[in-house]
């Protein structure tokens, strides 16, 4: 599978590391201005590094783009003559529709929005994916291809803007919980390594129960809560400081503010 990111920065780079440590592509083309931060990459063997866009598209046919949304109609423009049938246009980037991309290329080619998260880098993403009519034809290469990197969910393109707060921006939460926990067991006589040891994986073990068993985290709560528990005493403290409700608030600030930026876009 001939694979090109066009745009080698925090997130490309992300998901070059998931596709090469999932074996996902034998020839991956990553594409930057300043090529001199990515070379490392080289040493994978099958990883070609270039600042052509168009040396990248020509020699590939599943094209990711993870640059700036103030980048992406230029770099669209520059390449669009180069695209043909065999070309899936795969795009991560936020507030960036599917009209405006077929606007730039035409609407016959197959076009896929996805929404990772950082967590691609180790294979636990959760992405968010969409298409337009002709992509729907080939948005299972794209899941093919994202759930060797974590787990996809096929949503309605006008909830990728909610998504990318929840699975995107939602990484940033969940590390500032986990910090907190770490925080809160440095306070009760753990070193700073042990604790944030025991945040991590006791947040890890919280999410693979859910998985595992698709049970409601309120069902998984009432298996270690007991009547005049210090877990009970534990969550209802925090509920009183208002955890949750800060949460959701928080949550729905990034989405007012996606919205915003996306209001500037059009």
């Amino acid at each position: 599978m001939k694979i090109a990111i066009i745009g080698a920065g925090n997130l490309g780079l992300s998901i070059a590391t998931g596709i090469l440590n999932s074996k996902g592509s034998n020839h991956l083309y990553l594409t930057k201005r300043n090529t001199t931060e990515i070379y490392n990459f080289e040493k994978y063997g099958n990883v070609i590094i270039t600042s052509d866009n168009r040396e990248a598209v020509k020699k590939s046919e599943i094209l990711i783009f993870a640059v700036q949304p103030s980048q992406l109609e230029a770099i669209l423009e520059n390449i669009k003559d180069l695209l043909t049938k065999k070309h899936v246009i795969i795009s991560t980037i936020t507030g960036f529709s599917i009209a405006k991309i077929e606007a730039i290329i035409g609407s016959k080619h197959h076009v896929i929005l996805c929404m990772p998260n950082t967590a691609i880098s180790v294979g636990k993403s959760m992405t968010c994916i969409c298409a337009n009519e002709t992509g729907e034809k080939r948005i299972n290469l794209a899941k093919a291809i994202f759930n060797k990197m974590g787990h996809t969910l096929e949503i309605p393109e006008e909830q990728m803007q909610a998504a990318t707060v929840i699975c995107a921006s939602g990484i940033a939460f969940w590390m500032r919980l986990i910090r907190a926990t770490t925080q809160g067991a440095i306070q009760l006589g753990f070193d700073a390594k042990e604790a944030q040891e025991l945040a991590m994986h006791t947040a890890n073990g919280a999410a693979g129960l859910l998985i595992q068993s698709g049970s409601h985290p309120e069902a998984e709560i009432d298996k270690v809560t007991t009547p005049k528990g210090c877990t009970i005493q534990g969550l209802n403290e925090m509920e009183h400081q208002g955890l949750s409700s800060s949460l959701i608030q928080g949550i729905v600030a990034s989405f007012e503010k996606i919205s915003r930026i996306k209001e500037r876009q059009l």
